[in-house]
Order: structure tokens, then sequence, then C-alpha cells
């Protein structure tokens, strides 16, 4: 197996994710709001992906020990360096969830429900109950219970392969161009949203996507039984990402 056999696994998921009606419901600010408050979710959850393969792959703990594999140690530092303290467009930094945090209050986007969630977990609560008392709804809670079970699988082939797999790289070219009318619309009411998604894209495409992607190769090696389960990572997040992205969809025809 190969990076090649889950790519055309995945391949028509992707297709319908990328074609999915949802972009063509984002028409007016309420609608992007709507979006940006489901979409949020998944821009923490990633970041959550991206720290277990940290723990898993690098020495987080004291007394320092050396990491088994020095390349996988390397790449995904830095990824962590991007992702975790990007240049913030202010003569800081900020981690890719704070800038879009940034864009949601910005926009007029609620961030009450992922702020909710965030307080809960700094109090101890588990994933499962700050969901709830959060009140998300069903399609972010299995989108994160996903997530969350590659997460407690230990297996780091199935986090890589979730963390390169499911990307946010699922935002098409038209999102981009949906944004920028709204942004015209609302006389520049976008600009924090409209640097989060150059930043993402830059990085993403010309950075942390081949990052990832070499990754998984190196953590699956000549190993089919890793790779069957890389696959199967891959699926299954594209899977919860299709829900999610339905579960976005009613909620904008509900309410716009």
């Amino acid at each position: 197996m190969s990076l090649d056999s889950i790519r055309a696994a995945i391949a028509p998921l992707r297709a319908r994710l990328l074609d999915h009606p949802v972009y063509a419901d984002i028409r007016s600010p309420a609608a992007l709001r709507t979006f940006m408050e489901f979409h949020v979710f998944a821009v923490w959850d990633f970041m959550s992906l991206l720290k277990v393969l940290q723990q898993r792959l690098c020495c987080t703990a004291v007394p320092w020990l050396p990491p088994a594999d020095h390349a996988s140690a390397r790449l995904i530092n830095e990824i962590v360096l991007g992702e975790e303290s990007d240049v913030d467009g202010r003569g800081g930094h900020a981690s890719h969830f704070d800038l879009y945090h940034r864009a949601m209050i910005d926009f007029g986007a609620s961030t009450a429900r992922i702020d909710h969630l965030l307080v809960d977990l700094a109090g101890g609560a588990s994933v499962p109950q700050a969901l709830a008392a959060a009140g998300a709804g069903d399609g972010v809670r299995q989108f994160v219970a996903g997530t969350f079970d590659v997460i407690e699988s230990g297996d780091p082939c199935r986090a890589a392969s979730a963390f390169t797999f499911g990307r946010e790289d699922l935002l098409p070219a038209v999102f981009q161009k949906i944004v920028d009318q709204i942004d015209s619309q609302t006389g520049g009411g976008l600009v924090e949203f409209q640097y989060y998604l150059k930043r993402h894209i830059d990085l993403d495409g010309g950075e942390h996507g081949p990052m990832a992607t070499r990754l998984v190769a190196t953590l699956c090696g000549d190993d089919d039984a890793k790779w069957g389960s890389a696959r199967d990572a891959a699926v299954r997040s594209l899977e919860a990402r299709l829900v999610l992205w339905d579960s976005i969809h009613e909620a904008i025809l509900r309410t716009n």
C-alpha cells in the first residue's frame, strides 16, 4: 500500500465534499456566520490531532528523552510552529484557531458555543460533557467524537492520516470567492477572515500539506497493516466531515 492507495480510497468522498451544496448556501453574511459557528469546532479539534501527534512523536515530558524517530519529530514540530504560533498580521503571533476566533468576533459570528466548550474543558470536563453543555449540534458532536476516537486509539498512523487527509484543504477555491464577495457587500467586514484563509492556504499548500504526507509515509513505512489503518482513518475522517457539512447545510436552510 501507499499514499496513492489512500488517495484512491478517499477520492469519491473528497469529490462529494468539494462539490457539497453548503457552498452554494453561503450567499449572505448571515449564512457565512452560521457556517463559521459550526466550522470553528473543526478548526479546534484539528489542533487536538496535531498535539497528540506531537505527544506521540516528540518528548513533551520532563526529564527529556530523545525521540525515537528524528525525521517525524522534525516534521511535526515544524507544523506545530506554524499552526500554533503563526504570524498574526498585527506584529505578533497566534494559533490558526485564534485567528479564526478573532475573525468570527470581527464579523459578528457568535463564539458563545466554542467559548463555552473551552471554559468547560479548562475546568476539567470531558470532551463529550463540554460539547453537550455548550449546546453543540449532533453533526458537530459526531465530527469531534470521530476525531477523539482516533486520538484515543493511540495509533500515530491513524492520527497522522486523519490529520493529513481530513485537513482544511476541503475549503475549495469557490469558498474564497464567496468570502471575497461577501466582504465586498459588507464594506470590508471579512478582512480578518481573509487573513486567516490566506495564512491557511499559504502554509497548508506550500509547506504543511507536503510535510504531513511525508509524515504518514514515514510512520507507515513498509507495513501493510499500518497502511490499512491509515486508509481507514482517512476514509472515516472524510465521512465525519460529510456529516458536519450536511449539518451546516441544514442549519443554513433553517435559519437564513
